[in-house]
């Protein structure tokens, strides 16, 4: 168990709850609103405590909502990357992966993949790609492109909250 550093997330109000882990979740504040909503207790100022309740949360949501939780994350290496769009969190992991530093073809692989992904399931690739590089997530890129819609949809939310844990821990 891991406590926050900082922050204690039982001492906060709901404006100061959310405000903080609201982005824990790419642009979904509604998760970190329910968890509060919920009741929030001493045993919350645990990292893993909280992460499994924001977690119950996404995954009790209905599919739609979970789609657009995937559909709120934007492409690795993307457009909206190199116009510099991206959340903070969304910059700041894809930088640890080495993305700025793709040659231009690198970056047309991207582009490419990221397409046919889209075509393939109707939402973006979603990788936690804290740890990894730029090799590894092109790689993944390709294998994962044979997954089936469903599998994949389990996936991208897998990353997703392994992405959360991630951001929690920095919080």
């Amino acid at each position: 168990m891991t406590a926050f550093a900082t922050v204690k997330p039982s001492k906060l109000s709901r404006e100061a709850f959310v405000e903080t882990f609201g982005g824990v979740y790419e642009h979904s504040p509604w998760i970190a609103e329910a968890v509060f909503d919920q009741g929030i207790g001493e045993e919350d100022d645990d990292i893993e405590r909280l992460h499994a309740r924001l977690a119950q949360v996404v995954r009790s949501a209905p599919r739609a909502a979970r789609l657009a939780l995937i559909q709120a994350h934007p492409d690795l290496a993307g457009k909206a990357a190199v116009r510099g769009e991206l959340s903070a969190a969304s910059t700041a992991e894809q930088a640890g992966a080495g993305i700025q530093d793709c040659t231009p073809e690198e970056f047309a692989r991207f582009e490419r993949l990221n397409a046919a992904y889209k075509t393939r399931f109707g939402f973006v690739f979603i990788m936690a790609v804290k740890g990894s590089d730029r090799q590894k997530i092109l790689a993944a890129f390709e294998k994962r492109l044979n997954n089936t819609p469903e599998r994949e949809f389990a996936q991208a939310l897998a990353e997703i909250d392994k992405i959360a844990l991630f951001r929690l821990q920095a919080i």
